[in-house]
């Protein structure tokens, strides 16, 4: 489940009601999506949309979206470090950004135009919508490795329209899931 933190306002939000609830204020849509089964790490695209056709189809009436696919980013993904740099800028876009997170995780912040700017770390099962027009930037956490269904509602794609605020060089990149425990539980048990 997601974890939502208000960094201005010292303030970490853990329940999916509350988590719910806020983001909604600031016009960011979160819901919750069981995963169907576990999903290989090899398994493709068309292995993966099937399993969740279902919440798909729903999801693309609701928002008027035209396509979904897979996005599988691993630190072994070519350019990784160009991609990265694409999205951790402050920007916007000219349509709905839409992720169902499959693996991994993710920080998207989200600078409101009214109220505190606001940090949504992602998990598996995780699905997010943060609306066409709404300045935010997005960070990988520390394992660098995310999949995620994407919806579009323009086939093409969207473009960042950077705000050049800077605003995204006061706010590091911190994820708090539990992704380095199986690290610390090994050099416990060591």
């Amino acid at each position: 489940m997601a974890i939502v933190r208000i960094p201005d306002e010292n303030r970490t939000l853990c329940e999916i009601a509350e988590i719910t609830a806020y983001l909604a204020s600031i016009g960011i849509d979160y819901e919750r999506w069981e995963l169907p089964r576990v999903v290989a790490d090899d398994a493709s695209p068309k292995e993966i949309l099937p399993l969740y056709n279902e919440q798909i189809e729903r999801f693309k009436q609701r928002g008027r979206y035209v396509t979904a696919d897979v996005i599988d980013v691993t630190p072994e993904t070519p350019n990784l470090e160009t991609m990265l740099a694409k999205f951790s800028r402050e920007h916007w876009h000219d349509e709905d950004e839409v992720r169902f997170i499959i693996r991994g995780r993710g920080l998207f912040h989200v600078h409101p135009r009214q109220g505190p700017l606001t940090a949504i770390e992602v998990e598996s099962g995780d699905l997010i919508r943060v609306p066409r027009g709404t300045w935010h930037w997005f960070d990988l956490c520390g394992d660098r490795t995310i999949r995620a269904i994407r919806l579009f509602q323009d086939p093409s794609g969207w473009t960042p329209h950077y705000t050049d605020s800077g605003i995204d060089h006061n706010y590091e990149p911190v994820c708090l899931g539990p992704s380095y425990l199986p690290l610390r539980r090994a050099t416990i048990e060591s």
